[in-house]
């Protein structure tokens, strides 16, 4: 089993090691973005002013008669030090919430380079419709990737427990060089990197393969998730004549749901008498157990459906769960940092790996030479 085990390991590694690769260097770079992107977008803007914060009717109607379009969606920090964000389409802008003056826009470049690599950690760059096969390819090495990591913890695992042989997996050793110390790397970094990079590559399963996210259904006894229903169909309403009549107390009650929130999101919908959306968010954006989703109707105020983490299945906790491991946010900036080392071990997993097996590839070749010179002779 041993010896299977051994060669499926090696196989799949360098089958899988360039993309392997790609995935994780890209995941290092993703390690912060939400925090690198609201830095660099708030870095440059000015002070917001001090006062009596405007309604979120007034913040709205000021956003469309400054840019002559409808805003949607505007998220209110609990911070009254930072700006509100009002999203019109795929512009993002910086507006006081006191004056209600535009301060500045969301910074494009630096969501520009974390959209791109995003589309290399996600599809290897594909557009178009090469997207689906780039999926494909890194949904096939996170798989292989799964097996790699598993496998892995039973071929590190010493064959006779001894302080020397445990010592020998858990810590670097000095004064190794080629071989020696590339097996020394993988089988330290191996054994550290384990459980965060087994979740991590668990995560990306789940999200690659359909089949695999019904599985965490299957297995806890939970019903598959349904679409909500759509609501009726309305035509959308033109930015000059929307009504923002109502939303303060809709919003009014969104904040009341939640003491400690740290942000809530108002998203609005193409025709003023649809319902509208809050996110109320407690934690970071990766923190589903903190956030709160109320849909209500826009006039009567009536609550249409809430939605916390702890009102949703078994199944979809745990899969919701997974999803946020996979980057770490689950647990805030310390998750975050360490999936983004699980991610970088991985880097010196799969070069030492390619290097275990050149160089026990050309070894093979040196025998082999040897073995036929000397029937020869």
């Amino acid at each position: 089993m041993r010896i299977v085990l051994f060669w499926l390991h090696l196989v799949l590694g360098m089958a899988a090691g360039v993309v392997i690769f790609i995935m994780s260097l890209t995941g290092v770079l993703l390690m912060y973005e939400k925090q690198t992107v609201a830095w660099m977008d708030l870095r440059g803007l000015p002070a917001v002013s001090t006062g009596s914060r405007l309604p979120v009717e007034t913040l709205l109607d000021g956003a469309r008669k400054a840019e002559g379009k409808l805003p949607s969606a505007v998220m209110v920090y609990a911070d009254e030090t930072k700006p509100v964000q009002v999203t019109m389409g795929r512009e993002v802008r910086y507006v006081d919430p006191v004056s209600g003056q535009t301060l500045g826009v969301a910074h494009a470049g630096v969501r520009t380079f974390f959209r791109v690599v995003t589309e290399w950690h996600r599809y290897l760059s594909a557009s178009g419709p090469d997207r689906a096969a780039g999926k494909s390819v890194t949904g096939a090495a996170n798989l292989a990737f799964l097996f790699i990591v598993l496998s892995g913890l039973y071929l590190w695992l010493p064959k006779v427990w001894t302080a020397a042989s445990v010592r020998a997996i858990t810590w670097f050793r000095g004064g190794l060089s080629g071989k020696a110390r590339d097996f020394n790397w993988h089988n330290v970094i191996g054994v550290w990197c384990f459980v965060p990079l087994a979740l991590v590559v668990l995560g990306a399963t789940v999200i690659s393969y359909p089949w695999a996210s019904n599985l965490v259904y299957t297995l806890t006894s939970s019903p598959l998730p349904t679409p909500a229903p759509a609501p009726p169909k309305m035509a959308a309403t033109k930015a000059e004549a929307y009504e923002f009549a109502g939303l303060n107390d809709r919003w009014q009650t969104a904040a009341s749901r939640m003491s400690d929130w740290r942000t809530i999101t108002l998203r609005l919908p193409a025709a003023d008498q649809q319902p509208v959306t809050f996110v109320v968010d407690g934690g970071y954006a990766g923190q589903p157990q903190k956030r709160l989703t109320l849909t209500m109707d826009r006039l009567s105020g009536q609550t249409l459906n809430s939605e916390s983490f702890d009102d949703l299945t078994l199944g979809r906790r745990l899969r919701t769960w997974l999803r946020f491991v996979h980057t770490g946010e689950y647990y805030g900036l310390v998750g975050q940092t360490i999936a983004g080392i699980a991610s970088a071990g991985a880097l010196v997993l799969v070069y030492t790996g390619i290097a275990l097996a050149w160089r026990r590839f050309f070894a093979w070749r040196g025998r082999t030479a040897r073995k036929a010179a000397t029937v020869k002779v």
